[in-house]
């Protein structure tokens, strides 16, 4: 392992993505660096849009990190310390190099304003990138041997995503996107100007009040799944037990537009310890 391409790794999570960093903390120390290697993988791809100036250099992008997956970039691949971590990871534990060309292509929607259409398209694209990711860490946990996670990374990752995108309306919105299902939005009377202009609404509210009850939906099938599973894969899906109480707590939000409240980071953690704890056996 070279410690400090997962060193950068790790720092990169921490700030790009707290919630998956703290999610790492829990996992065996052997997994640990490999996982935040992934969770940083996607966490570089999920922000190139607010990187680049327009969709063309987010292709750009996006190309490199395909040309770096199969094989076809240039030597300085390995010096991009995100790109080394990663590839070392898959390397290491024969991960399927296809997985991650698939998220990569999902994340190919971020770059563009199109909105979500519907809910199935919205699900497919959470299962492409967030289901992916809780898959591949299962897998590392697994000694890179294939695992039946059952519905558990299915369901965890549409609930992930759907309470992430809940939270960071006002934040997409801002940018003339919609990422939340627009199919769902309008049948309850939702107008696009009123997303753009961050204006509130009865119809916006009913709205989320039926996309969280998705997202509960999801989150109590995501657990009877992880249930089943070995104790030792659950470590993966450690994350469930601080989305119940995002999603509370984006519901309650009487502003959809402004961010939520959120625990502290050692509430956090305190709740992760626990669930690990009673997830061991």
């Amino acid at each position: 392992m070279t410690a400090t391409s997962f060193d950068h790794a790790a720092d990169l999570l921490r700030t790009a993505d707290p919630d998956r960093y703290l999610s790492t903390l829990v996992l065996p120390a052997k997994a640990r660096p490999y996982i935040a290697a992934l969770y940083a993988f996607n966490a570089d791809v999920a922000g190139i849009r607010d990187r680049v100036s327009g969709p063309a250099p987010g292709e750009v992008r996006l190309q490199w990190w395909s040309d770096a997956l199969t094989g076809e970039g240039h030597g300085e691949v390995r010096q991009n310390p995100i790109a080394d971590a990663l590839l070392q990871t898959i390397e290491k534990f024969n991960l399927p190099t296809g997985t991650f060309l698939r998220l990569i292509g999902a994340r190919r929607f971020d770059l563009y304003d199109d909105p979500m259409p519907d809910l199935e398209t919205f699900e497919g694209y959470a299962g492409e990138t967030a289901s992916t990711l809780l898959q591949l860490s299962a897998m590392v946990l697994n000694e890179g041997n294939s695992v039946e996670t059952g519905d558990a990374a299915g369901h965890l990752g549409v609930a992930q995503a759907l309470i992430g995108h809940m939270r960071a309306l006002g934040y997409v919105s801002a940018q003339g996107r919609i990422m939340l299902p627009w199919s769902l939005l309008q049948a309850n009377g939702v107008q696009e100007t009123e997303l753009f202009r961050g204006q509130n609404s009865e119809g916006l509210h009913a709205a989320f009040s039926q996309l969280g009850e998705i997202a509960s939906e999801h989150l109590v099938k995501a657990r009877d799944a992880i249930a089943l599973l070995p104790a030792s894969l659950r470590p993966a899906f450690a994350i469930v037990t601080l989305l119940e109480k995002q999603l509370a707590q984006v519901i309650e939000n009487t502003n959809a537009f402004a961010v939520a409240s959120d625990s502290a980071a050692w509430q956090k953690i305190a709740k992760l310890t626990y669930w690990s704890l009673r997830n061991r056996s």
